[in-house]
């Protein structure tokens, strides 16, 4: 299950079809949910799904309820709503940017714009220990590079949660509930082609001045981000049931 938050089509398409290829899975292996649009089916049974996929988008969890938009409240109810159930059961789980949020909240960390807001562009993640071991990130480099861009940050490791992931900027880069659940500040699916269009679509939204635009496509070209598809692919690859 691939849920979705980005009430933009063309970034919600480019996302989704991002996820597809860089995790190796077909549309029809896949239900995707546009939470901006609906919500969560009705009786919803997560043994139906082999791991739950949460993808990017413009809402800040640490924004208050007044500056959140209906949709923005709708779509973070929705995706906190499950949360207790994948934590609680160690329910497959991949949380990308907002997910990461998501999770932290949940179990009880301070999600802010204290510290750690990164400008967009890409920055260098480096393994920790516990991260070396992880069978998502085993054998990887010890440091690449990720395409970043956020306003808020998770500021202190969860109750329960296991370190995988740092950056000087952002110390956690991503992170682990128990055996299956994860989250990543970093975008796993984002490339150079992916990242220019969200540059694009939200220059407007201030996470940079709107003149800035064009060296920060530039800057994303020149950039060998190639790592971080590895992890979601992975992710799929240790939890798809036939």
């Amino acid at each position: 299950m691939v849920l979705q938050l980005r009430p933009e089509a063309e970034a919600s398409d480019d996302e989704f079809a991002a996820i597809l290829r860089k995790g190796g899975l077909g549309a029809d292996q896949v239900l995707r949910i546009r939470l901006d649009r609906e919500g969560l089916p009705s009786g919803l049974d997560l043994d139906t799904f082999s791991g739950v996929i949460v993808g990017g988008g413009p809402g800040c969890v640490s924004d208050s309820e007044d500056a959140k938009s209906p949709v923005e409240k709708r779509i973070e109810a929705a995706v906190m709503g499950l949360m207790p159930e994948i934590t609680a059961r160690d329910v497959p789980f991949m949380g990308c940017c907002y997910g990461i949020g998501i999770l932290a909240h949940h179990l009880g960390a301070e999600v802010s714009k204290r510290r750690y807001g990164e400008p967009v562009g890409a920055t260098t993640c480096r393994l920790t220990e516990a991260g070396r071991a992880d069978p998502l990130l085993a054998g990887l480099p010890g440091t690449f590079r990720a395409f970043v861009g956020h306003k808020e940050a998770v500021q202190d490791l969860p109750p329960g949660c296991v370190h995988l992931l740092a950056s000087d900027p952002c110390p956690f880069q991503m992170i682990r509930h128990g055996r299956n659940v994860y989250a990543t500040q970093f975008h796993p699916e984002a490339d150079s082609a992916g990242f220019e269009l969200r540059i694009r679509i939200y220059k407007d939204r201030g996470y940079f001045p709107p003149e800035t635009a064009a060296d920060l496509v530039a800057m994303c070209r020149a950039e060998d981000v190639h790592v971080p598809e590895t992890i979601l692919d992975r992710f799929v690859a240790r939890y798809a049931r036939d």
